[in-house]
């Protein structure tokens, strides 16, 4: 029989990095499915699949189900698929739920999910390819026994961290050390830390954040964010270290998937939509200028609307909503549906800190990252569709054709941004910090 010390010692076997416990109530159950948080926040936590939009009761409420990659682990260190787990969110609650955990296992702790006994837990191993490894018990097991009294375990949503071995119990202490320790090394060269653990040179635009990473230790992982113990890690440049808080981040850069940006191609939209580069450059075609909804912008004539949305209550009303480029005759230019944008959102994490960095030019280019951080907690698909609605978070898009009347080349990029002043649209909670004491 595992004890906690075995449970830990197995799941690092497995691939986990991030290790999370729930109390289960008599509610979180097999029928009753198990309730994840009352904030669609767990989206950021949970790693899921692509989430899809369905209508469900009487009254046809909104709905995402997104696919878990998950297994049980039984008391032997043995792994068990679950073909059908799956995160529910709720948005109209809101709520998240999961469902599906038992069925289709060869395997599965039945009696203890099944239950309405109080005293079960549930542990949920989060791994490094995203996939999911789940251990139940009831009240009198050992594992379920060693967490009776135990204080000082960080909270994330419904759950708390339990540290593996060599993690701090409180992982922002962990990552201020470790930012601490890159800002005094002042000046950095840009490299890149290889997934065999190799020092590269980097080069390009994203070297300042593929740098910060390297430092600490992050190579690629499954999900589209650096993530360390648990934070996204984001680095932004500044023209002064001492002055850290201007400047505009780059949320999200999703691809449209409606409209004729798609029916007809990208080229064709730029054409019909675009203007000539404004810069003089010949031959060449731009799409760009910041489009905020509610607003038409006068570079393309295209106005963005949101829908699905109830602004005033904050809450989505129709899952299958969109944000959408629409032009004089009410045409869809080019559209994002909800389910395609929240596929990006739950990639980031629920908690982040914003690393201030700045960049010497010249023969050499170098970075340094400042100690003043900036860290923000909780957040959800909601906060960003208010946000999209409020204009704090607009379409800052970058599209060109060139060699337009002889061999277009396209070149695409949407990106979604936010000045930093305006995070606090996004986060429960935003503040700085000194990384060193």
């Amino acid at each position: 029989m595992l004890t906690i010390d075995s449970l830990k010692s197995r799941m690092v076997e497995l691939g986990v990095r991030r290790l999370l416990v729930k109390r289960l109530s008599p509610n979180d159950n097999s029928k009753n499915q198990v309730y994840l948080g009352g904030d669609l926040g767990v989206a950021n936590v949970i790693p899921a699949g692509l989430p899809k939009a369905k209508s469900t009761g009487t009254h046809a409420e909104p709905i995402f189900n997104a696919p878990i990659t998950f297994s049980w682990l039984d008391d032997e260190g043995r792994v068990y698929p679950v073909p059908s787990a799956q995160m529910i969110l709720y948005p109209q609650y809101p709520e998240v739920r999961f469902s599906g955990f038992l069925r289709g296992a060869v395997w599965a702790p039945s009696d203890v999910m099944a239950s309405r006994s109080e005293g079960r837990v549930l542990f949920l191993g989060i791994a490094g390819d995203d996939s999911v490894i789940g251990f139940a018990a009831s009240a009198d097991h050992p594992v379920a026994r060693s967490l009776e009294g135990q204080a000082g375990l960080e909270s994330v949503g419904v759950f708390l961290r339990i540290p593996l071995s060599g993690e701090s119990a409180d992982s922002r202490s962990k990552l201020m050390t470790a930012l601490c320790r890159v800002s005094r090394l002042g000046w950095i060269e840009p490299w890149r830390l290889q997934v065999d653990g190799a020092r590269a040179i980097c080069k390009g635009t994203n070297c300042v954040g593929v740098t910060l990473e390297s430092e600490l230790g992050i190579r690629a992982n499954g999900r589209s964010e650096p993530d360390f113990d648990g934070w996204e890690v984001k680095s932004h440049t500044v023209p002064n270290l001492e002055r850290p808080y201007s400047g505009v981040l780059t949320l999200l850069t999703p691809e449209p998937n409606g409209g004729h940006y798609v029916e007809e191609g990208v080229e064709s939209f730029v054409r019909r939509y675009g203007y000539p580069d404004m810069r003089g450059r010949e031959d060449r075609l731009n799409f760009g200028g910041i489009h905020r909804v509610g607003h038409r912008t006068d570079r393309t004539g295209l106005r963005l609307e949101l829908s699905g949305f109830d602004v005033k209550r904050g809450k989505l009303t129709d899952s299958r909503g969109s944000l959408a480029l629409v032009d004089a005759t009410d045409v869809v230019a080019a559209s994002w549906s909800f389910e395609g944008l929240l596929a990006h959102w739950i990639r980031k994490h629920a908690k982040a800190a914003y690393v201030p960095a700045e960049k010497e030019s010249g023969v050499d280019t170098k970075y340094r990252y400042g100690q003043r951080v900036t860290f923000a907690e909780g957040t959800n698909y909601a906060k960003l569709l208010a946000a999209l609605a409020s204009g704090a978070v607009y379409l800052d898009p970058g599209i060109k054709v060139e060699n337009a009347s002889s061999a277009p080349r396209v070149k695409r990029r949407n990106q979604f941004r936010v000045k930093f002043a305006d995070l606090g649209f996004l986060y429960h909670s935003t503040y700085e910090l000194p990384t060193c004491a």
